[in-house]
C-alpha cells in the first residue's frame, strides 16, 4: 500500500527547519506485514527531542529514515497472535524479543535483538517494510510512526483501552514510561525522599509526575524556561530553579536540605548531568535518563563514589517492561493520579513537522502531537 509519511535524507542540516526542510512528506510503499508483525494504522506520534537528535544529527542514524517512535495506532491486519483487526495499541521503542538474557532477567529495554535492529533500522526480524522513490528506507526504532500507516512487530505494541484520546495515548509510548520509569523502576524512589529533576520537556514531566505520584518530597524542578518551571508547580514540584542561574545548583541544594537523594538528568547533556551529580546529596542517586552525543563524556570526582557512597544510573526506556507499565500508568491517569494530558502542548498535522520541530529545539513546546 501507499502511505504518506515524514522522511529524513541528511542528518545534520542546520536549524531553523522551516526553512531548511530537513522532513519531507513523501509516498512510501509500504509492504504488508510478515509473521509476527502489525499493520497499524496510526492515529498519532509525539514529538520527542529522541527525534530531533537524529534530525540534528546528534544521534546518528541510518539514512534514509521514516521518522517517529513515540505512537499510538489501530491494527488494520494481523500476522501475530493476540492482536486484531480494531485493537487500539501503544507502540513501545524496544521491541523486545523476549527469548535474549536481558529478556530472561526481567530487563526488555536492554534486549540484544532488539538494540541490533533498531541500530540498523530495521524490525526486530530484520526485515525492512519500508520502500521509497529511490530504495528501501530505514525504519525508526522499528516503529516510523510519522506516517498514517506503519508495519511494526507485535514485539512492540502494547494493547491500550481505545476510549484513550490519541493524542494522549501516544505519550505513553516514550515520554511517559521513560519518565515515570525512571522514577518508579530504576531509582525506585519512596515516599518523602527529596528529589530533583533537571530539564523539563516531555520526559522530564513524567519524572516529575512520577515524583509526585509516589509521594517523593521536596521535589525541584530545574530547567532554563519560566513557562515550563510554572507548569512544573502546577503539576507538583514544591520549588523551581532556573538553570540559567549561576547557583542553580546550591539553590537545589538549598530546597533539598543539603542536597536531593535522587536526582534525574533528562536532557541529553554531559554538562547538566554534572550538575545533577552535584545537586545530589552524600549517598544519594543521580539517574540519567537523557541521550547524549556519543562524543561527549562525564566527569566525577572519583573518590566521592566511595567517601560518599554515590551510585549514578542510566535509565534507558526507563527500564521499564512495556507490557506491564503502559497499561499501569494508563490506568493511573484514568484515575486522574497521573495527569499526562498536562505535558501536551499543541496538536500538528504531518506538513508541519520541520517547524514544530524549531519549537521543540526552542524550548517553546512541551510535547507536540502529530495528529491523523
Amino acid at each position: 500500500m501507499i502511505v504518506r509519511g515524514a522522511v529524513l535524507r541528511e542528518l545534520g542540516r542546520s536549524a531553523p527547519y522551516a526553512e531548511s526542510r530537513p522532513l519531507q512528506v513523501e509516498e512510501v510503499e509500504l509492504a504488508a506485514p510478515g509473521p509476527g508483525e502489525l499493520l497499524i494504522r496510526i492515529r498519532a506520534a509525539g514529538l520527542c527531542h529522541s527525534d530531533l537528535s537524529v534530525i540534528d544529527g546528534s544521534r546518528p542514524r541510518v539514512m534514509p529514515m521514516l521518522l517517529g517512535h513515540e505512537a499510538t495506532g489501530e491494527v488494520v491486519a494481523s500476522e501475530a497472535p493476540g492482536f486484531a483487526p480494531g485493537d487500539a495499541v501503544v507502540c513501545a521503542f524496544v521491541p523486545a524479543c523476549g527469548e535474549c538474557s536481558e529478556c530472561s532477567d526481567g530487563r526488555p529495554a536492554l534486549c540484544g535483538p532488539a538494540a541490533a535492529a533498531n541500530t540498523a533500522g530495521t524490525l526486530l526480524a530484520g526485515t525492512r517494510r519500508l520502500t521509497g522513490s529511490d530504495g528501501s528506507l530505514h525504519h525508526h526504532l522499528g516503529v516510523s510512526g510519522f506516517a498514517d500507516h506503519a508495519v511494526i512487530s507485535a514485539r512492540s505494541a502494547v494493547p491500550i483501552d481505545a476510549s484513550i484520546p490519541a493524542e494522549i495515548a501516544a505519550l505513553f509510548g516514550c515520554a511517559v514510561m521513560t519518565g515515570v520509569g525512571a522514577v518508579v523502576n530504576t531509582a525506585r524512589v519512596q515516599a518523602g525522599r527529596s528529589t530533583a529533576v533537571f530539564g523539563l520537556g516531555g520526559v522530564g514531566l513524567s519524572a516529575l509526575l512520577g515524583a509526585v505520584l509516589v509521594g517523593a518530597h521536596p521535589i525541584v524542578a530545574v530547567d532554563v524556561v519560566p513557562s515550563k518551571l510554572v507548569l512544573a508547580r502546577e503539576l507538583g514540584a514544591t520549588a523551581v530553579v532556573d538553570a540559567r542561574d549561576a547557583d542553580a545548583v546550591e539553590q537545589v541544594r538549598a530546597a533539598t536540605g543539603g542536597g536531593a537523594e535522587y536526582a534525574f538528568e533528562t536532557v541529553g547533556s554531559a554538562k547538566v548531568l554534572e550538575q545533577a551529580y552535584a545537586a545530589t546529596r552524600r549517598g544519594g542517586t543521580t539517574v540519567t535518563v537523557g541521550l547524549p552525543h556519543p562524543s561527549q563524556s562525564f566527569s566525577v570526582p572519583a573518590v566521592s563514589l566511595v567517601a560518599e557512597e554515590r551510585t549514578v544510573k542510566g535509565s534507558y526506556l526507563g527500564s521499564s517492561v512495556p507490557s506491564r507499565d503502559i497499561p499501569r500508568y494508563v490506568d493511573l491517569y484514568r484515575a486522574g493520579r497521573l495527569p499526562v494530558d498536562r505535558l501536551l502542548s499543541a496538536t500538528v498535522r504531518l506538513d508541519e513537522l520541520n517547524e514544530a520541530f524549531d519549537d521543540l529545539g526552542a524550548g517553546r513546546s512541551t510535547r507536540q502531537v502529530l495528529l491523523f
